[in-house]
């Protein structure tokens, strides 16, 4: 009772990352509250899956495993994990914010009538005084996410209710192996004791599949445009760039929106999270809702005509100037270099 449970996503055998840093920030969480960490798997053919989970410090891993739960569809998965739930008694449940996550997520905090924060940007340990109420509670989840479209970082606590459960976005979290040598429980779920007759009435026909092109989360160096750059032809410059540095192309929400690059190129709050050792950000101002998706980045390079857009405050190195002259130079100057 009153551990951390982490809902785990798998497509073909491997747990996705987001799952992996949830457990990652679940075992510092579970570390702060003295508790434990403990890793929910449902699916098919899962066997030694949990080989994947102990290292990033899951202490209990619950398989289900059953022809009915691969691939995942609404009904099944919300009864078992409501029924794990009501017996196991968490007093935190993270999901990833995918569209698995998104769809099961406020299903299952519905039926526990327990809160959801969606989308969190970060999650942290804290007091909470009800000075109305003459209440003080101890470590509670602070579930912290951007709000009013980013204008403003809202601190969200769910005080009465348990489970307090949040969905969080890919790369928003480090991956992280806890120890390489760690070991916990396996705990086999009795699904036929879960199902009810009407959680088979939806069924999956036939799936079609696309692997993303992009590789955008994954990449060291990214070269990221606005809506400074002018134009989906001025975007061509920064495919240069990125082919000389070896690095992707990234956009703003603003440009994306302009039809200057696709929507799968998008960094922020609406878009991916990434945590490149180098982001170039050419003609971009920084909003709080662009900054959300990149401020994690090793090191940043700021280029833009105005010497007071926000985004010149995270940056390591600032170039005022127009991108559409900066930055030939600066491919003329790395392909000169890279000979």
């Amino acid at each position: 009772m009153n551990n951390i449970f982490v809902i785990c996503e798998t497509e073909e055998g491997k747990i996705a990352d987001v799952s992996l840093e949830l457990l990652t920030k679940g075992r510092s969480l579970a570390n702060q509250l003295n508790c434990r960490l403990e890793a929910v798997v449902l699916g098919h053919q899962l066997e030694g899956v949990e080989e994947q989970l102990f290292p990033y410090g899951a202490d209990v891993v619950h398989i289900g495993d059953d022809p009915r739960l691969e691939p995942y569809t609404t009904l099944p998965y919300t009864s078992v994990i409501v029924e794990l739930f009501k017996k196991e008694k968490p007093q935190i449940a993270l999901l990833g914010a995918t569209t698995m996550g998104r769809d099961l997520g406020p299903r299952v905090s519905s039926a526990l009538h327990s809160g959801l924060t969606a989308d969190c940007t970060a999650l942290e340990i804290g007091d909470h005084e009800d000075k109305k109420a003459g209440k003080e509670y101890k470590n509670l989840l602070y579930q912290i996410r951007p709000a009013f479209g980013g204008n403003i970082v809202a601190t969200i606590i769910n005080p009465d209710c348990r489970p307090q459960m949040a969905t969080v976005r890919e790369g928003v979290m480090k991956k992280e192996i806890y120890s390489p040598s760690h070991k916990g429980e396996i705990k086999k779920i009795e699904v036929d004791k879960y199902l009810k007759p009407e959680d088979a009435v939806v069924k999956v026909v036939e799936r079609h599949m696309e692997k993303n092109r992009i590789n955008i989360k994954n990449s060291s160096i990214i070269v990221s445009g606005g809506y400074g750059m002018g134009s989906k032809e001025n975007f061509s410059l920064l495919y240069e760039l990125a082919e000389v540095l070896g690095g992707e192309v990234g956009a703003s929400r603003a440009a994306v929106d302009a039809g200057f690059a696709e929507h799968d190129r998008q960094i922020g709050q609406t878009g991916v999270t990434v945590r490149p050792k180098l982001y170039i950000a050419c003609g971009i101002s920084g909003q709080i809702q662009h900054t959300a998706g990149m401020e994690e980045s090793a090191m940043v390079i700021a280029i833009n005509n105005d010497p007071t857009a926000p985004i010149n405050k995270i940056a390591d190195y600032v170039i005022t100037g127009d991108v559409m002259e900066v930055i030939p130079r600066l491919i003329k100057a790395y392909k000169k270099n890279t000979k």
